[in-house]
């Protein structure tokens, strides 16, 4: 599929048994690459809990099911991989420990030589946007930016998360990034979460890779 792909990003907070439904509602949409399930303030326990009832959801849908920060709770369920955005260091241990079976994904970069110095890692994407700033309506400029830069200039694939409104899936898609993360727009969307991966697919259709057939 020569164009971006969808990277669903979990609320912060859910109710696991709720977050199952809404996610097989998602993947009636159309095509989703991954689901991060992303519960930055949870325990480890809870985040294997949920993630056990999830990764199945997920896998079965055809999409890869990678948890946020915490590779042990990865592991256990069974997930395809691990999204890390705490430190340089961090990311170069997950490395190690889950390549080549499973995805290792990184953030949470501020400058451009870190950018590069992740990459270097052998991670399997960068991701660009902030999971812990409150959504707004559009993509973060500096999210905008660094995903075209990147688009423009290196290989290793690229995450640009958009904002809440469905919307700002263009511009991110604009950037030539690999995948377009969605939260809220797909959350909170008036018609369900189908609906909002239909409607956001239908945009990364527009947006084909200038190297595609």
């Amino acid at each position: 599929m020569n164009r971006p792909r969808l990277f669903l990003v979990t609320p912060p907070a859910f109710d696991t048994a709720d977050m199952s439904a809404r996610l097989e509602a998602a993947f009636q949409g159309g095509d989703v690459a991954c689901v991060l399930i992303y519960m930055p303030s949870s325990s480890s326990k809870d985040i294997q809990k949920a993630a056990e009832t999830l990764v199945p959801v997920i896998q079965a849908a055809g999409a890869a099911a990678i948890v946020y920060a915490d590779t042990q709770a990865a592991g256990r369920s069974g997930a395809d991989g691990v999204h890390i955005d705490s430190s340089l260091d961090d990311v170069k241990l997950a490395v190690e420990s889950f390549q080549p079976a499973r995805i290792v994904g990184a953030g949470g970069t501020k400058l451009k030589h870190e950018d590069m110095e992740v990459a270097e890692t052998g991670v399997d994407y960068l991701f660009f946007g902030r999971l812990d700033l409150e959504e707004q309506d559009e993509a973060h400029p500096k999210t905008i930016s660094k995903a075209d830069w990147w688009s423009e200039l290196f290989e290793a694939p690229c995450v640009a998360l958009s904002g809440k409104t469905m919307a700002s899936v263009e511009a991110a898609a604009a950037t030539g990034a690999d995948f377009v993360a969605l939260k809220d727009a797909v959350w909170s969307h008036p018609e369900g979460p189908g609906e909002a991966v239909k409607a956001a697919n239908a945009i990364l259709e527009n947006h084909p890779f200038e190297d595609a057939d």
